[in-house]
């Protein structure tokens, strides 16, 4: 703060601020005051709307958990089971080639 003021003006906001007391008035525009009144009023009505919509989501229905059927069971195991074979096959056919590959290397040196 001293760094704005010089000398006398600190001294005098010293001296006012001091002097602040039951008897101190503030000047305040009418535009300061509605647009005080205005930001309450916006949250106090934010304030009630979300009360409101706490309470509404209270009352409402818990959703049922999905049923799976025993059919939509039964085809997600087989597909399970059949990408597993797959996969099986694919890693024996790597497996054979890496084999060739292998010979074939032995067979340059």
């Amino acid at each position: 703060m001293a760094q704005f003021f010089n000398g006398s003006q600190l001294y005098n906001f010293l001296k006012m601020a001091k002097e602040l007391s039951e008897n101190t008035s503030f000047n305040i525009s009418i535009q300061t005051l509605i647009g005080i009144a205005f930001g309450i009023a916006t949250v106090v009505g934010m304030w009630f709307a979300l009360q409101a919509d706490i309470d509404e989501a209270k009352e409402l229905p818990v959703p049922p958990p999905p049923d799976v059927t025993r059919m939509e069971y039964d085809m997600k195991d087989q597909l399970i089971r059949q990408t597993i074979m797959s996969t099986q096959e694919d890693v024996k056919e790597l497996k054979e080639r890496l084999v060739r590959m292998e010979e074939k290397i032995d067979k340059l040196r």
